[in-house]
């Protein structure tokens, strides 16, 4: 096999003062790997190339021109147009030439990636009404063919398009594991989805990470680490963006969590001012879109925590809103959260035999995932303390609801 040797690469290399060893550890590489790309055998798979860039201080566009042949020539007969003026002569317009074509050349295609953007936003509006552990399933089987995407030729708009869709996929996976009270496998795939983020230069994911951590440390009980999160999220989210609500309204959670009453209604108005001038680019229930469903739900549950009887008109209206009749088989799990919310509401004003029916319809549903058992626990807590003649039947219920997520862990 002929093979052609990459000069440049190996020049600039050694003007960074690295010999092949200590290049290959700097882009996590094997050495034989650095020999096998200066020999021009192989070339740098789509996704080392960032870190090439960095460790030779080099742009996307340098690197391309490093990674070169020597004994590049151009085709014989090139296409007609201002590209067939004259044939490359010089460095400058040998460079531009494999550059332009490098930019047209795909194996992937927008077909591809549109395909793949349609189905993670598929996905992601099935998430409020389906089971974590199927939708996990199709979350894999398409991140695998993302990261199969990898390895092909690809032009530099398509890398960034496939990028950002294989860290959305990251993300939901995340958050379904998260659900699942599955932390590690959480923490890598929100690592992922950060990485890929960040190599595609798109903040959004990047901020959904931390807000989506926020929640889940939140559920952990670290709630001053939650609210740092949330205002790491803030602080990253585009200005108006779904993500720059939600990670305020995480921060509201955990300052009603904190007892920080100020901060909780402030927090909470300015969710409802940044909400109402949203734009909707998505379907109805998609998870990264906001809307003023979630508005009131996050409204519910936040002043339940503070302690403020507002939360049950909150609740009552997410229920009315999403609830389809009285199948409780068929409820969004906002409408489960929400009957959690309305049950901490009527435990404050006293209201027993109310707050045990809306618990136990809650528990019942199905719709909880593991990750917010602990919401289910503190209101029967909150009535075993209470001595209610109810607390037996709903903590045998609690226990059903536990032993049905530990399964579902499993398969």
């Amino acid at each position: 096999m002929t093979t052609h040797r990459r000069p440049r690469l190996a020049e600039r290399r050694k003007a960074c003062g690295f010999n092949q060893e200590e290049f290959a550890e700097a882009v996590g590489v094997d050495r034989s790997t650095v020999q096998r790309w200066e020999n021009g055998k192989t070339g740098p798979q789509p996704w080392q190339r960032p870190k090439i860039a960095k460790a030779l201080a080099v742009t996307a566009n340098e690197l391309d021109a490093l990674l070169i042949p020597a004994s590049f020539s151009p085709p014989q007969q090139p296409p007609t147009g201002w590209l067939s003026l004259t044939p490359p002569a010089t460095g400058d317009e040998f460079d531009a030439f494999e550059l332009a074509r490098r930019v047209a050349a795909s194996d992937v295609g927008p077909e591809t990636l549109s395909r793949l953007e349609i189905i993670f936003d598929e996905l992601a509006m099935k998430y409020p009404v389906s089971p974590p552990q199927e939708l996990l399933e199709r979350v894999r089987k398409h991140s695998a063919y993302v990261a199969h995407l990898m390895d092909a030729r690809m032009t530099l708009s398509e890398q960034r398009r496939l990028y950002i869709v294989g860290g959305w996929f990251q993300l939901l996976g995340a958050t379904l594991h998260i659900d699942l009270d599955q932390e590690h496998a959480a923490t890598a795939r929100l690592q992922t989805a950060a990485a890929l983020a960040q190599h595609a230069e798109f903040p959004e994911i990047q901020a959904w990470c931390y807000e989506t951590d926020a929640w889940r440390v939140l559920t952990d009980g670290d709630y001053s680490r939650a609210l740092e999160l949330s205002q790491v999220a803030q602080q990253l989210a585009p200005a108006g963006s779904s993500v720059a609500i939600q990670a305020t309204a995480q921060e509201g959670r955990a300052r009603a969590r904190l007892g920080e009453k100020k901060g909780t209604y402030a927090a909470i108005d300015r969710v409802q001012r940044l909400s109402a001038s949203l734009v909707q680019r998505k379907g109805t229930e998609h998870h990264y879109q906001y809307d003023a469903g979630k508005s009131l739900a996050y409204t519910a549950t936040t002043l339940a925590w503070v302690g403020d009887p507002a939360a049950e008109k909150c609740a009552r209206e997410v229920i009315a809103k999403l609830a389809p009749a009285d199948d409780i088989q068929k409820w969004p799990r906002r409408v489960a959260s929400a009957n959690i919310d309305l049950a901490l509401a009527l435990l404050g004003v006293d209201r027993m035999d109310e707050a045990c029916d809306a618990a136990q319809r809650a528990i019942l549903s199905g719709r909880i995932v593991p990750s917010n058992h602990w919401r289910a626990l503190e209101v029967v807590k909150a009535v075993e303390t209470r001595q209610l003649p109810e607390a037996s039947e709903l903590r045998e219920a609690y226990q059903g609801l536990k032993a049905l997520g530990s399964g579902n862990q499993r398969s």
